[in-house]
């Protein structure tokens, strides 16, 4: 296993939720002398200065400054997206019936829902109590199994052989936790944190949590050489591990006249549309405050630094399925372990066009890989990313690529082992080369 794969697979196990992906961004930024700004802050920025920016926990802003203004330079931006398909905890989640406690879940984005099935599942995400000091919110992750959402035995439903298996969000999901004489949510919550040496709060001062399920098993390879990864959330934990790697890797080099910028967003799976989504202010905001806190700003500096910028949306593509090969464009079949893949779509659901593309492609060229092409069939309906988004409200020239991938959207998705580096080593150079 190489030392990217065995880095991701990692970052993907200490990542099972939005907020802990942001969380071990920082941790290794912080490593590599990035330093917090707050939203409410002035900034005032210099040359080689390295920060980041958090907003409500699930999304991350990071950039370092280049050597010339940005009004001048422009930005390297690479986008990616923290969050990925799964249950997530109603906020009276509680259910009992039947001898058995439940805890009712809504399915969050496009998720296949029968992969979450038989699986043993935990519980993590975030939590707000009100502490000594006010209301705050902590991380949690329960680290164990917890949860089961157990298939029904085919003697109770021999007709799932001819019919197939037919779910209903809101009867078949809710997980189980115990018997019914088992804790409520709150009052496990309480204990965990108390157990995880976090803080001490009493059950009445659990307040709110942003709580979702994920599968225990760590991630892993298989294949006869190891060709293959198996892991949650690789859509789209994948891409964000390859654009923080590549703007830590940049750092080593030579610092260039454009400013390195990386943006990981949450809610891309459910439009984008929140306050730390792509369809919000997050990297505008950013990018603005980063021209007018370089050496007092420059006049008309964002629209003249967003004329020099350009952008990598960073999104996981479809491998063609080779038990389902008639749902790809032929020509257009993406391979796993055929390395990076520009994403083309004429209506506007990805952003590259002629320009971003033969610029992406040259990127690879120049690194001795070779891309690889998707577009959808004529006839089925295509994704979307956060590249039309960001384009469309900065004005920024973007490319839409990522590198390809089965079980899209299930609870335990496969990628490519030699895909890992290409990538990296394709965004690691859009953040040295001029």
């Amino acid at each position: 296993m190489s030392e990217f794969v065995a880095d991701l697979l990692a970052y993907i196990d200490l990542s099972p939720t939005p907020y802990h992906a942001v969380s071990e961004s920082i941790h290794r930024l912080e490593q590599q002398g990035y330093r917090r700004l707050a939203e409410a802050d002035l900034w005032e920025l210099e040359p080689g200065a390295r920060h980041y920016v958090v907003r409500n926990e699930g999304s991350l802003l990071a950039f370092e400054v280049g050597s010339e203004s940005p009004a001048e330079g422009g930005f390297h931006v690479i986008g990616a997206h923290t969050d990925s398909p799964n249950l997530r905890l109603k906020p009276l989640p509680d259910l009992s019936g039947h001898g058995y406690r439940q805890l009712a879940v809504e399915p969050y984005g496009g998720v296949l829902l029968h992969t979450w099935l038989d699986r043993d599942l935990s519980l993590a995400g975030r939590v707000t109590v009100r502490s000594r000091a006010g209301v705050e919110t902590l991380l949690l992750d329960f680290g164990r199994p917890l949860l089961r959402v157990p298939n029904l035995a085919i003697h109770l439903n021999r007709e799932i052989s001819k019919e197939g298996l037919k779910l209903n969000a809101q009867q078949h999901l809710a997980p189980l936790i115990g018997l019914d004489d088992a804790p409520e949510l709150r009052d496990l919550v309480a204990t965990e944190l108390k157990a995880q040496g976090i803080s001490e709060f009493p059950t009445e001062k659990v307040l709110a949590f942003d709580l979702m399920a994920y599968d225990t098993q760590p991630s892993g390879v298989s294949g006869a050489r190891g060709e293959f990864i198996h892991a949650p959330r690789l859509d789209n934990l994948a891409s964000c591990h390859a654009g923080l790697t590549a703007l830590i890797r940049s750092g080593e080099s030579r610092l260039p006249r454009f400013t390195r910028v990386l943006v990981l967003y949450d809610h891309e799976e459910v439009g984008s549309r929140s306050a730390q989504g792509a369809a919000g202010t997050l990297l505008q905001d950013g990018l603005d405050r980063v021209v007018a806190g370089y050496k007092g700003g420059a006049p008309q500096g964002l629209p003249r630094a967003l004329a020099a910028s350009v952008m990598i949306s960073a999104d996981m593509a479809h491998a063609v399925h080779p038990n389902y090969a008639d749902r790809h464009e032929g020509g257009h079949t993406p391979v796993i372990g055929g390395g990076p893949v520009i994403k083309i779509n004429s209506n506007q659901a990805y952003a590259t066009d002629s320009a971003t593309g033969g610029f992406f492609a040259s990127l690879c060229a120049e690194n001795e890989i070779e891309p690889q092409y998707f577009v959808s069939r004529s006839d089925l309906a295509c994704g979307s990313t956060i590249g039309p988004i960001t384009a469309a409200r900065l004005g920024i020239r973007t490319v839409d690529v990522g590198n390809p991938m089965l079980s899209m959207h299930s609870c335990r998705e496969m990628a490519g082992a030699n895909d890992v580096a290409p990538m990296i080593e394709v965004l690691s150079a859009f953040f040295t080369e001029e």
